[in-house]
């Protein structure tokens, strides 16, 4: 805002009329349809929605004008949309979270009083409707996989932990440039991990619960993927950067891992993986994956006794060759507090990876570098991960608090750490994905 000061001669006497201008007039007021719109369009819609992973919809004026103040309140503290990692400690390539402008126009919305305002009639040419749809959608074309039959949940109120096989019946080898999971229950989906067998041993998994005896023999089978991909509460799809893709072999079936959380009620659930497809003749390097588990803790054993706060370290290396880091996905359970991981090059040089001051665990992602990470062969990897299993912690689902150790259910905990990366190619720390 400013002032502009201009003199008028009234009746003799000398005014100054002083004009307020401001950025935006009262006849300009703010609106739900010309102003806050397309920042919930942009930034809310893909988890809030009718079936999304959000506690309520925010797809029409009446539900996000109720919840005026409130959006208002978690948007200005950053509390919404949710990003856990440190942007200060490292770059991200899909970095969520509002600007300052789009908070100060929420924000003057709620002070004028939440208008909703005229919806502009535009029409939406072919390029607009491909835009809308997502830009991952222009690499074409795709393959899906669907769960064969649909699970039902018993609605016991009980965690449960299932095995599912998909053959995919390819008859020659894929690239996968991107993929995606498709939930298709969020309600009761806690989280799931894709991993690829080529042997066709494990077929009769299929629908096993993880608690089967029978499951250990399964165990046993050499998989070609131990982790291909997870999906949790707040991941998205990855998408791999170009001339890079992940190889599924002829002949591959897909493991689903599933944890369904306890529910009241009976439910279904048929989820499916999408994999967005590129030719072969466009890759020049294949994405792998290095995961960091709890047998690679240094201060074992990862135990975590009644009334303790304690800190697990992993520090993996010397890595065998100069690598490109993609991505990173942080693991934790509720007990987890912070976690931290960065590499250290044979020259002695920090390069950091992510810091989560304050872990969610009901909010994990797939952070994927701004630029491709280069470590040069003989680097080390450190990862840092502390935990509350005291009384005093809200989140801890036993009370008085008892001793924890690995498991699969959201009452153990774990601690890993899953890294995509391809071999280095000279340039590729300057090359944004």
């Amino acid at each position: 805002m400013f002032l502009y000061s201009k003199p008028v001669q009234v009746g003799g006497i000398l005014l100054v009329l002083c004009i307020n201008l401001t950025s935006k007039s009262t006849a300009q007021q703010t609106t739900y349809q010309a102003d806050v719109a397309p920042i919930i369009r942009a930034h809310c819609i893909e988890c809030h929605q009718k079936g999304g992973i959000g506690p309520f919809a925010l797809t029409s004026y009446e539900d996000v004008a109720k919840r005026a103040k409130f959006i208002g309140k978690v948007t200005q503290s950053r509390y919404m949309p949710p990003f856990r990692a440190d942007r200060t400690f490292q770059e991200y390539a899909n970095e969520r979270g509002l600007s300052e402008t789009e908070i100060a126009t929420i924000q003057q919305w709620v002070q004028e009083g939440a208008v909703e305002g005229k919806a502009e009639k535009k029409k939406i040419g072919k390029k607009a409707k491909s835009e809308a749809a997502g830009a991952v959608e222009k690499v074409t074309p795709w393959k899906e996989w669907t769960m064969l039959s649909p699970y039902e949940i018993k609605g016991d109120g009980k965690e449960d932990f299932r095995y599912f096989n998909i053959p995919t019946n390819l008859e020659k080898d894929i690239y996968v440039k991107a993929i995606e999971f498709r939930v298709d229950n969020r309600k009761v989906l806690h989280h799931s991990r894709i991993m690829t067998d080529t042997t066709q041993k494990m077929r009769a998994i299929d629908g096993m619960a993880g608690s089967d005896p029978r499951i250990k023999a399964f165990q046993k089978i050499p998989l070609e993927e131990e982790f291909l991909y997870g999906w949790v509460p707040g991941n998205d799809r990855i998408e791999f950067p170009a001339g890079t893709a992940k190889k599924i072999r002829k002949g591959t079936d897909l493991l689903f891992n599933m944890h369904y959380a306890p529910s009241p009620i009976k439910e279904k659930d048929q989820s499916a993986v999408r994999f967005y497809l590129t030719d072969s003749a466009a890759v020049d390097r294949e994405v792998k994956t290095l995961t960091l588990t709890e047998n690679d803790i240094t201060n074992q054993p990862f135990v975590l006794p009644a009334e303790s706060k304690p800190t697990f370290y992993i520090s993996y290396g010397p890595t065998q060759q100069n690598i490109s880091l993609i991505s990173v996905l942080p693991h934790m359970h509720v007990l987890g507090k912070t976690f931290r991981s960065f590499a250290i090059t044979p020259g002695g040089e920090l390069v950091p990876l992510v810091k989560i001051d304050q872990w969610d665990f009901n909010w994990q992602m797939t952070y994927q570098f701004k630029k491709l990470l280069h470590l040069p062969e003989g680097s080390t990897i450190i990862v840092e991960a502390s935990y509350d299993n005291t009384s005093q912690n809200p989140e801890n689902p036993f009370q008085p608090a008892r001793q924890v150790t690995y498991g699969w259910n959201s009452t153990d905990e774990m601690m890993n750490l899953v890294i995509y990366y391809v071999g280095y190619k000279e340039g590729d720390e300057n090359k944004e994905q």
